[in-house]
């Protein structure tokens, strides 16, 4: 019996496995790029990947083009984003694209090579293929599951205040919320825990600040009707913006 996977009128296409990787960076969300040198688009930037081997799943060819190439070893979050099959997506020829979300802690600092950098997500530059559309969905998909899960905990550091939790969270939506809410609804759905420690008193001095942590590192669902939503859209055009709030 002939296959029909593959065959001169259904011809297997190469799939290759990409990670828009992100990560807050001086108060602002990053994605991890390196620049071609061949064509096509030499000199563009692109997201790290490459071809999924024979006895490959997605995932293990994520990691291991991640470790190989740019030298990260270690996400915090890694999940399936989206497929791309647009025949042309890819001048040589029809290639299918599985991407995925990987998200990185703010305090770690993967060493990379030359080619490689951190590019603030609403400036990017030049980019190969249909990148820069597949970092957009990433963003998309992050500042929605901020709003019902605690995905948080892969882009903060193991501790940390009220206040530099809320900058993280700024820099991931795009948006201001005020730390006072976001503490308060955390803790309300149990996705914090107090340290019992206190923070060290910053060069102004003043009262130190808890520290806290997330109460688990494994991705879970606290609020499957939050809607965490930007000030523009609560608030008509005649009235001054205002941090937003989580439900």
């Amino acid at each position: 019996m002939p296959s029909v996977w593959s065959s001169p009128d259904r011809p297997a296409y190469p799939h290759h496995a990409l990670a828009a990787v992100l990560q807050v960076r001086a108060a602002r969300l990053h994605v991890m790029l390196w620049r071609r040198e061949n064509e096509p688009f030499a000199g563009a930037w692109a997201l790290p990947g490459g071809p999924l081997l024979p006895d490959e799943r997605l995932g293990a060819s994520v990691a291991r083009q991640l470790a190989s190439k740019v030298e990260v070893t270690h996400l915090a979050h890694l999940e399936q984003l989206e497929t791309r099959s647009d025949p042309e997506r890819d001048p040589r020829g029809r290639t299918v694209a599985t991407a995925y979300l990987g998200l990185i802690p703010s305090d770690v600092d993967p060493a990379l090579p030359e080619d490689t950098g951190w590019h603030p997500v609403d400036r990017l530059p030049p980019t190969a293929f249909d990148h820069g559309s597949i970092v957009a969905s990433a963003l998309l998909r992050l500042r929605a599951k901020l709003s019902y899960t605690n995905v948080g905990y892969a882009l903060a550091p193991p501790t940390f205040t009220v206040a530099e939790l809320r900058d993280i969270y700024v820099a991931a939506l795009g948006y201001d919320v005020t730390a006072t809410n976001l503490q308060r609804v955390l803790l309300r759905r149990g996705v914090l825990e107090a340290t019992g420690d206190m923070a060290s008193p910053g060069r102004a001095g003043g009262r130190p600040a808890m520290l806290y942590r997330f109460a688990s590192t494994a991705l879970e669902v606290t609020d499957p009707f939050a809607v965490l939503r930007p000030p523009s859209e609560r608030h008509g055009s005649g009235r001054r913006p205002q941090a937003a709030n989580i439900p």
